[in-house]
């Protein structure tokens, strides 16, 4: 067991035990077991999944951000996440079709044509995708 923390702007999202972790880390998806090598890395929109001390799995969509490992201790810095349980498939999926519609309008003009910042776009597409592939998943 090693000790996980979830923090976002908003809140301690949880803290507690856990037996292992996965997460979406810069690389591609990544492990975390008990005293794992200290290490830090970039999140990308995706899966968080989390087997905790009752042996219950917790599966959540989670935002870019980074995670900790040291001394036994996990901790992510995101800037949401939401257990799939919770997550609005309409609300994702309206999220999507909006960030996909600005991307193609976006496709054709050039930066000075637009007040629409292309990485954000960008971003919000990942979120939304993230979200509604964790909703598939688990539903």
């Amino acid at each position: 067991m090693f000790r996980l923390s979830i923090v976002t702007p908003e809140k301690v999202f949880y803290d507690g035990e856990v037996a292992s972790l996965v997460v979406h880390g810069s690389e591609g998806y990544l492990g975390v077991l008990s005293n794992h090598a200290p290490l830090i890395t970039a999140l990308q929109p995706g899966r968080l999944e989390f087997r905790d001390k009752d042996n219950k799995v917790e599966v959540m969509a989670a935002t870019n951000g980074f995670l900790e490992v040291s001394n036994n201790v996990a901790t992510i810095l995101c800037d949401a996440v939401e257990r799939s349980s919770d997550i609005d498939i309409q609300r994702a999926q309206e999220a999507y079709d909006r960030a996909k519609s600005r991307l193609v309008s976006l496709s054709s003009k050039s930066d000075e044509e637009t007040s629409i910042d292309r990485p954000r776009a960008r971003a919000a597409l990942e979120r939304a995708q993230a979200r509604l592939k964790v909703y598939k998943e688990t539903h």
